[in-house]
């Protein structure tokens, strides 16, 4: 695929400003409210997709769905492949391999209310990722792909720079 003209079109688009800016919806989806282990979740922009996820084991879940954070490191992951995959085709580079993991530190008594001295959330997130190229390439290339490949991953780089997040919870 040549990515750089499937791309062409788009940056033309995006030049004016005024298209580029988008907004990425999820929300919940259809899942009974007497399983307080398990819900649903369905992005907008592919509404045939939907996500069960459930509560970790670590705070009484069933592990038979994955848990939220599964899916914060899911995406991290599935980010930074792809991006991976589109700058290896952008510099005309052909990958053989590509293995991401992504890892959390979690202590789950925070989440359990067993005391303030128990954060709540993950304390550190690391992602790993090894490339294997299909042909010899200079050091300087290899450099240069790799960096590009960690500057543009959207996820890894809103984990890094922490954007506000608004949150409201309302009853009606």
């Amino acid at each position: 695929m040549d990515i750089r003209e499937h791309q062409r079109v788009l940056r033309e688009r995006y030049e004016s400003g005024d298209e580029a800016l988008q907004t990425i919806t999820v929300r919940s989806g259809a899942s009974g409210l007497d399983d307080p282990l398990h819900c649903v979740q369905r992005p907008d922009s592919v509404p045939t997709v939907a996500w069960r996820s459930g509560a970790h084991p670590a705070v009484g879940g069933e592990g038979d769905a994955p848990c939220s954070v599964d899916l914060l490191l899911a995406a991290l992951a599935a980010c930074q492949e792809t991006t991976l995959r589109l700058v290896a085709a952008n510099h005309g580079i052909e990958l053989a391999a590509v293995d991401v993991v992504a890892r959390a530190d979690w202590d789950p008594r925070g989440t359990l209310g067993m005391g303030r001295e128990y954060p709540i959330g993950l304390t550190g997130i690391r992602c790993a990722t090894t490339v294997r190229l299909a042909a010899d390439i200079d050091e300087e290339r290899a450099a240069r792909f790799l960096r590009s490949a960690e500057r543009y991953c959207v996820v890894l780089s809103t984990l890094r720079e922490a954007p506000p997040v608004e949150a409201t919870l309302t009853i009606i």
